[in-house]
């Protein structure tokens, strides 16, 4: 495939199929779609009702005949029939009457997957393209991040997303090291979710356990910002009835370590792992991180200090992964090595 030709009736798009978003790149135009992945289904005629931002605002408050999901879980399809759904959906979303023929799809997958979850994302993404192809997640988050992947450098990135946290070591367009372990953003708001339950007797829905890892959740201590505080409103427990509780930001840290821990300790076994050489160069240029996850506060500072290795948030780290989609839609020939074969 070389270069998109604007005359051609075909297009081509580049998905980060993740779990808690949606973002979708269309070759000549961009970023065109970034949405929650999530579905509403009626239950008797199997069929999508609303999909991404519509669907999202359902999830926990639909009736016996909805079903509000998310078809991802972990970075991988959990519900064939709603992710392929999903993903039909939002290619036509975006064509805006573009081709007439189905477009190529290059997809993000997380890089440890097994061959039956890479074969489940390429058949779902069948339904509404004409080939599939796939391309591990950090590769992506590294081209979109822009750092050198095809050059004679070790380059280390973090893609820390909703359902996984990917380590990976790059070098000349390949993956040299990679580690994938599915603790990530999610995981850290049901860290902060236990907690409350726990602790303050009070049960929190997901929007609310998310609201509060952004508003005042950190990774690293920092006097200026460990006295924040946030109310939270909930059910409380014993007494069955709405209660509002006052949080502190130095106590969400400590709910908030066992999941941060697990990401600081892949990063650790992935470098020990690492050839003399490809340190060396990762020690001089640095850690990238990418992903939502990239953005709660002071994760940077955990790393740099628990390495000993500069730290840093790529520009645009949501949009890391469909970047890189894009890049290599838009410059096939150059980067077509780092796809992956779709059966593993």
């Amino acid at each position: 495939m070389n270069r998109l030709n604007r005359s051609n009736p075909s297009y081509d798009i580049g998905i980060d199929l993740g779990t808690a978003n949606t973002l979708i790149y269309s070759s000549g135009k961009g970023i065109v779609l970034q949405e929650p992945s999530v579905v509403a289904m009626d239950v008797e005629r199997s069929f999508p009702l609303a999909v991404g931002d519509e669907a999202k605002l359902m999830l926990g408050r639909t009736p016996s005949n909805i079903r509000a999901v998310r078809p991802l879980r972990d970075g991988v399809i959990a519900d064939f029939d709603a992710a392929e759904q999903m993903i039909k959906t939002f290619i036509r979303k975006v064509n805006d009457g573009r081709g007439v023929v189905a477009p190529r799809l290059v997809i993000g997958i997380p890089s440890g997957v097994t061959g039956v979850e890479r074969r489940a994302v390429r058949e779902a993404g069948l339904a509404g393209a004409r080939e599939v192809l796939l391309i591990d997640e950090p590769v992506a988050a590294a081209i979109g991040a822009g750092l050198p992947v095809t050059e004679p450098i070790g380059t280390m990135i973090i893609d820390i997303g909703g359902g996984t946290t990917e380590v990976a070591v790059l070098s000349l367009g390949g993956t040299v090291l990679s580690e994938s372990v599915r603790v990530a953003g999610d995981e850290i708001s049901e860290a902060i979710t236990v907690y409350l339950k726990k602790v303050h007797n009070l049960i929190v829905g997901e929007r609310t356990a998310e609201e509060i890892k952004i508003k005042i959740g950190s990774a690293f201590p920092d006097p200026t910002f460990d006295g924040s505080v946030m109310s939270v409103r909930g059910l409380h427990i014993l007494s069955g009835l709405p209660r509002t509780v006052t949080v502190r930001a130095g106590e969400l840290r400590e709910a908030m370590t066992e999941p941060l821990n697990v990401i600081v300790e892949a990063v650790k076994r992935t470098l020990e792992r690492t050839p003399p050489e490809l340190a060396a160069d990762i020690v001089h240029h640095g850690i990238v991180l990418a992903g939502g996850g990239s953005l709660v506060r002071g994760i940077c500072e955990l790393i740099s200090h628990e390495t000993g290795i500069l730290t840093q948030i790529a520009p645009n780290p949501l949009l890391c992964v469909v970047s890189g989609c894009g890049e290599v839609l838009e410059n096939y020939k150059r980067l077509q090595r780092v796809l992956t074969r779709p059966y593993g």
